[in-house]
């Protein structure tokens, strides 16, 4: 598999000073990184019963449509507040310097369905857990949390306790 890092642009001091931000533009604009980051994800979960893919606002609006069409399943969006046209289910969930809140429609996951959740980062973990939650209210089971990269010195795999979690870059710091 191609080195992926190489793809990714690491930038100090954004979005605040002290933050080392890690830039997927320059891998999203590279074809083979594209393909590499879609495939290596498709490939872990085919075949372990995934019924719905659903991504998180934005970057995970990148990936999750494209992991889903491979899986052949659907996409289910999860979005900040106010951006779905019908009825939602919401969380809301404590991030370093505040809350946010993500909404999901009330029938996008059906009871019993298997979903894999898929997003480009995992930090902390915050997004992804708050993510699983909503899945959970709506009677799905989180099959999986697929990311592109993640930033294992943060521990944030450990918010997504009895999912199957991979990612395909980690920065151990």
């Amino acid at each position: 598999m191609m080195d992926l890092k190489k793809l990714i642009r690491e930038v100090p001091d954004w979005p605040k000073p002290g933050i080392l931000f890690y830039d997927l533009t320059t891998l999203l604009q590279n074809a083979e990184g594209l393909r590499t980051v879609i495939d290596g994800i498709a490939a872990h979960y085919k075949g372990k019963n995934i019924d719905v893919v659903a991504g998180v606002e934005a970057r995970g609006f990148i990936f999750a449509p494209a992991v889903a069409y491979q899986l052949g399943t659907g996409f289910v969006p999860v979005r900040k507040p106010k951006k779905l046209p019908w009825k939602t289910a919401s969380v809301s969930y404590a991030l370093e310097y505040g809350t946010d809140t993500l909404e999901i429609h009330q029938d996008a996951v059906q009871p019993g369905q298997r979903v894999l959740l898929c997003d480009d980062l995992l930090a902390t973990g915050g997004t992804a857990a708050a993510t699983s939650k909503l899945i959970r209210q709506l009677g799905g089971e989180v099959a999986g949390a697929a990311f592109a990269v993640e930033l294992t010195f943060l521990d944030g795999r450990e918010k997504l306790t009895n999912s199957d979690v991979f990612s395909l870059v980690h920065y151990d710091k």
